[in-house]
């Protein structure tokens, strides 16, 4: 993950409806946790009025590797991290954590994002804005 920049951490907490039959959160929520990470970083970065309105992200691919299984109660910790940056398009990874368990990595994934015109459905050039952000970060 040398090509990869920490951008932003965030916490949540573990909700007991993100359990299933099993007993563990579900793995499909993993994939929500990055979303949610990705999404809070990207209002951060770009929020309403940048004159980014009309262009914005899509996940191209995403996967995850389930290392541990979380159970409720507990606080998350989610990092996401930014690399490898594109005309269109950069790569993110993710890391998630129990608060109480820091050193213990629980899952770990990535998602390839491209910027695209909305009304379009085409991919665009990613804004100066975000090229900087993402050329300073990595």
């Amino acid at each position: 993950m040398s090509d990869f920049q920490l951008v932003y951490e965030c916490t949540m907490p573990l909700r007991w409806g993100d359990m299933d039959a099993f007993g563990h959160v579900n793995n499909t929520n993993f994939f929500r946790y990055m979303e949610q990470a990705r999404i809070e970083w990207f209002e951060q970065i770009a929020p309403p009025g940048t004159g980014l309105e009309g262009t914005g992200p899509v996940i191209v691919n995403a996967r995850m590797t389930f290392l541990q299984q979380l159970r409720y109660p507990g606080q998350i910790l989610c990092r996401t991290f930014a690399g490898q940056v594109g005309h269109s398009s950069f790569e993110t990874h993710f890391e998630l954590r129990r608060i109480d368990k820091p050193d213990v990595l629980v899952a770990e994934g990535g998602a390839k994002v491209v910027w695209i015109d909305y009304a379009g459905g085409r991919s665009i050039p990613l804004p100066d804005r975000l090229r900087i952000l993402l050329d300073a970060a990595v």
